[in-house]
């Protein structure tokens, strides 16, 4: 019964999910914000509601590890909805990126950095301390990478104009798709308010620890809205719409661990997490680093299913959750 329950709310992340990220992208195209980005910045935030409320209800219900591998569970498994797209193109999709996509993964890299400095300094910091050190330069940071590619993306443009995408979504006015937008938002949060109770009641009966539930059960759930969006824009030929939402959501999850630290009862949340999470940390600066270069090297084809980049970024996932299985043992 407990499966299914996780499987039912999975199913309404998933559904309302997706009409956020439509019915965003309609608000978007009636605002005419530009579609790079409208997927760093607006469907990115929207499809990483999930990450949200589930991070600040399991903040607030004191599981750390729920919510911190909720987080970093996530930043993983968006870097590998990337092999997914991958496996359904016929050319390396990485490589089709915008060449500023790499400014948004330096970002990703330095804010995933100040989570697992975080987990090293904040179980020594002293007992009056309510947030961690990183805390403070985290939300600093991910607002200055937010106006840093806003302006790269608006020199961008100027220099290389794109053409005026014709409205797709004239038949529906702005008041039905915020309503709409609104209505799937609430099914979301619903949801996401009961992921902290089923993953941790599942870590207790499974005996995988709350770590591992986190970072992967909850964070691959919370990771379905990205998955929808990313695909389908893919379908569209929209390559760069799809990997910007990867690449903004990893930057807005890092910011929700900020804000789940804030809302955590008992010091610095970081300080109460497991340091097997230092294992996810390590996984995303070693995807983020896969990314770049490919992104620099530009492979124009590929032999294989998978291109070498996206093949060697799902291998990092996997061997992720080895190394969390056996670290997982070792604590036991």
């Amino acid at each position: 019964m407990l499966w299914i329950q996780f499987v039912l709310v999975a199913a309404v992340i998933f559904y309302a999910g997706s009409q956020i990220a439509r019915y965003g992208d309609i608000l978007a195209e009636k605002t005419g914000m530009g579609r790079t980005w409208i997927g760093l910045v607006l469907v990115a935030s929207t499809t990483s509601l999930p990450e949200l409320f589930t991070g600040l209800s399991s903040a607030v219900q004191s599981f750390p590890d729920i919510a911190v591998g909720d987080v970093l569970g996530s930043c993983m498994f968006n870097l590998v909805i990337l092999s997914i797209m991958d496996a359904r193109s016929t050319a390396p999709v990485i490589p089709q990126a915008q060449p500023g996509q790499a400014l948004a993964v330096g970002f990703g890299v330095l804010l995933v950095g100040l989570v697992g400095m975080g987990l090293v300094i904040d179980p020594h910091l002293p007992g009056w301390t309510r947030i961690g050190a990183a805390t403070p330069l985290v939300i600093v940071l991910y607002f200055t990478s937010m106006r840093v590619l806003f302006v790269f993306e608006r020199r961008r443009l100027l220099t290389t104009p794109e053409l005026k995408a014709e409205m797709q979504y004239g038949a529906v006015s702005t008041r039905t798709a915020a309503l709409r937008y609104s209505a799937s938002a609430a099914f979301v949060i619903l949801a996401a308010t009961m992921l902290p109770r089923l993953a941790g009641e599942i870590a207790d009966r499974t005996g995988l620890g709350q770590a591992m539930v986190g970072s992967f059960f909850v964070g691959i759930t919370t990771s379905l809205p990205e998955v929808v969006v990313s695909l389908a824009a893919l379908r569209l030929g929209a390559v760069d719409l799809a990997i910007s939402n990867v690449l903004g959501s990893n930057l807005f999850n890092i910011l929700i661990l900020a804000l789940d630290d804030i809302a955590y009862p008992a010091g610095p949340i970081l300080g109460s997490a497991s340091s097997a999470n230092l294992v996810a940390v390590l996984c995303v600066i070693l995807m983020y680093g896969l990314f770049l270069v490919s992104i620099t090297y530009r492979a124009s084809k590929k032999k294989l299913k998978l291109a070498w980049d996206t093949s060697s970024i799902l291998a990092v996932y996997l061997v992720s959750i080895l190394l969390m299985l056996i670290l997982r043992n070792v604590e036991l």
